[in-house]
């Protein structure tokens, strides 16, 4: 197992390229709601876990203080979009890698600002398992918001990338975005992506598949939103399909690929399914939808 130790930068001027990326802390102080301190943050992954792709992954778990790790596109292709991006795990790890770091690379060597953000885990509330990771996903659009300018970011035109649980909390994030899960002390920024993209999110609907949970229904006011699942999904497919439905009802841009084959958990891997596309059809989909325009 290997302890994961970051660098942690304060605010400011973001430098770092694609390869290294500027890491800093997502609160000010201690999270909402902690009130005990979880064992040492640690890589859980064995080798005999099975690959995804070509390789084993990373599984981060014991995150107690949640961070940003900011991947900056070249000058000379910066678009001035950012996504901020929340890896799955179940809300108990974090496939760190797969599903963040290699996310926040494609999407810097295609002029997009990647910001990974190492949500808290495992799950602080067992009745609301998503809780704690909807609150780090709303302060990071307001951080990333609020230095908009002095990162080079279009205020404008800042999304939200989630993967499985991670998903699941960008998905309420967007929906629930007038609602403020944490104290705000006067902030007067906006939690509200501009857009957002769910990679095989789960936990949307009720128990017997056939509709979504009320508190996760779109509404006039949801950001555009590009969904992927392939139908051979464990977590059900109609995660997506019901999700694209109620877009339609209210009127909101959404754009919804379903694959017969991939599984779950491929991230940026190429796994030998027709599902590993999906990288290059949401980026088409952002272009489309003017988010990266120079």
């Amino acid at each position: 197992m290997i302890r994961i130790c970051l660098l942690l930068l304060s605010f400011g001027s973001l430098t770092a390229d694609a390869a290294e990326p500027t890491i800093i802390d997502l609160w000010p102080g201690k999270p909402p709601g902690e009130t005990k301190d979880l064992p040492p943050e640690i890589d859980i992954a064995k080798d005999t876990d099975k690959p995804v792709g070509d390789r084993r992954i990373l599984k981060i778990t014991n995150v107690s203080k949640p961070t940003l790790a900011i991947y900056r596109p070249e000058q000379s292709i910066d678009t001035g979009a950012a996504v901020v991006i929340l890896p799955g795990g179940g809300h108990y790890i974090l496939a760190y890698d797969h599903e963040g770091t290699e996310a926040a690379e494609w999407l810097a060597k295609n002029g997009v600002t990647g910001i990974v953000l190492k949500y808290r885990v495992p799950a602080r509330d067992k009745d609301k398992r998503w809780l704690a990771a909807v609150q780090d996903t709303q302060r990071a659009v307001r951080v990333v918001r609020g230095k908009a300018k002095d990162w080079g970011i279009d205020p404008k035109r800042i999304g939200v990338l989630g993967f499985s649980a991670g998903g699941e909390a960008a998905g309420i994030a967007a929906i629930q975005h007038a609602q403020d899960h944490y104290p705000i002390d006067g902030e007067q920024l906006s939690s509200r992506p501009d857009f957002v993209a769910l990679i095989y999110a789960g936990g949307f609907l009720e128990k017997d598949n056939t509709k979504l949970r009320d508190y996760v229904k779109p509404t006039k006011t949801t950001p555009p939103m590009f969904l992927a699942h392939a139908f051979d999904d464990g977590v059900d497919v109609r995660n997506s399909i019901l999700m694209a439905s109620e877009m339609k009802v209210v009127g909101v841009p959404c754009e919804l690929h379903v694959y017969a084959t991939g599984g779950h958990g491929y991230g940026m891997r190429n796994t030998g399914h027709p599902v590993n596309a999906w990288p290059q059809r949401c980026l088409e989909w952002m272009t489309k939808q003017g988010y990266l325009k120079k």
